[in-house]
């Protein structure tokens, strides 16, 4: 089941999408809140992979509720619903999934769910599929200092680096997960440039492991890895970049 919650000061609303979330296959609801404040708090708590956001709250409203959610996760899939369209450019700054607009009809709120369900099915897929053996540079390591001692990693395993709740987060093979205190920053410098790419602010991945790239919101687009069912984010301008690097 998708984890799935729900913000918005008006409770009325909360009830709506609440229903809207038991129409829609496979999907559960970990909690609601009434404020952006709060729903940092219930991210925390129940880590949910959709969130959907008001705008205009008390507190902390939807737009920085979202920053605070992508600092921490920055996978998760945000869907706004306000009934102000003004916000929508600063939506989709924030690599928004969907903008729905109250009083949207039911049918459109579950349209977007279901596009959010296929999303992750395929992210989910891609960690099941046969991953292709990566033939270079299998005799190189990273050295990865953590709180559990050292690990060392062949680079070929690395699939991809990113920012998660305020650590640095390596990706490798056979669902391996390394935490660590460097920056996203640090890595990069220790990695080979013909190898991995800084693909956003919040990712480095191994371009041997790169599987498909599809759109998501205007300047961004989603980066699907072989071995993993982690995405990763790219932007416009280092599409070219990483273009590029298959040409």
């Amino acid at each position: 089941m998708i984890r799935i919650a729900i913000a918005d000061d008006d409770a009325g609303m909360r009830l709506v999408f609440s229903k809207i979330i038991e129409r829609a296959d496979g999907f559960e609801k970990v909690g609601e809140a009434e404020n952006g404040a709060k729903m940092v708090e219930l991210f925390q708590k129940e880590k949910p992979q959709v969130v959907v956001l008001d705008v205009e709250m008390p507190e902390m409203d939807g737009i920085a509720c979202a920053h605070a959610i992508q600092d921490m996760c920055p996978t998760t899939v945000i869907i706004f619903a306000t009934a102000h369209e003004g916000y929508r450019a600063d939506a989709f700054e924030l690599y928004a999934f969907d903008y729905l607009v109250k009083p949207f009809k039911v049918e459109r709120a579950l349209q977007t769910l279901e596009r959010v369900k296929e999303r992750i099915e395929q992210a989910e897929a891609a960690q099941r599929s046969q991953r292709d053996t990566a033939a270079a540079q299998p005799h190189k390591r990273l050295m990865l200092k953590h709180r559990d001692g050292v690990s060392f990693v062949d680079l070929s395993d690395i699939l991809l680096v990113q920012r998660e709740d305020r650590m640095t987060v390596i990706y490798a093979l056979e669902d391996k997960r390394y935490v660590v205190s460097d920056s996203l920053g640090d890595i990069e410098n220790r990695l080979p440039r013909d190898m991995f790419i800084r693909t956003h602010k919040s990712y480095i991945v191994n371009l041997r492991h790169v599987d498909s790239i599809l759109p998501y919101g205007r300047w961004t687009y989603i980066i699907k890895m072989r071995g993993t069912r982690q995405d990763a984010l790219i932007t416009h301008d280092k599409l070219e970049e990483l273009q590029s690097h298959f040409a």
